[in-house]
């Protein structure tokens, strides 16, 4: 994929992503749940320095994202992590580096170019 397209498809597919992890709380609760599975906001709450509530805000905004899913278990309700957006999000910005990495080539070569029309 060209640049260009990956202008046009990033906000779509990767910006509620993004925005999810941009607080470091909801960063260590995706963390918490790759490593440990399923887990309840009681049970991660004690991780965080913050209340089992604002564990619970957090999760939702990582569910609308797309990055957790939950799923009664008796009384509780358990998290785990959707991997797909995680993926499609960490594909998007391979292909940016990649992008950027064919961009730095072609800027090295016109400067070597350059500097062997110098000397």
């Amino acid at each position: 994929m060209n640049l260009a397209a990956l202008a046009t498809t990033a906000p779509a597919a990767t910006a509620p992503v993004f925005a999810a992890l941009g607080d470091a709380n909801r960063q260590r609760l995706l963390f918490l749940l790759v490593r440990d599975g399923r887990a309840s906001a009681s049970s991660l709450a004690p991780s965080l320095e913050v209340s089992r509530q604002a564990v619970d805000k957090h999760l939702r905004v990582l569910a609308r994202a797309g990055l957790v899913e939950s799923a009664r278990a008796g009384r509780e309700v358990l998290y785990s992590v959707r991997r797909e957006e995680l993926e499609r999000s960490a594909a998007w910005l391979r292909e940016l580096a990649d992008g950027w990495d064919t961009r730095l080539a072609s800027i090295k070569a016109a400067a070597e170019a350059i500097d062997q029309h110098e000397t």
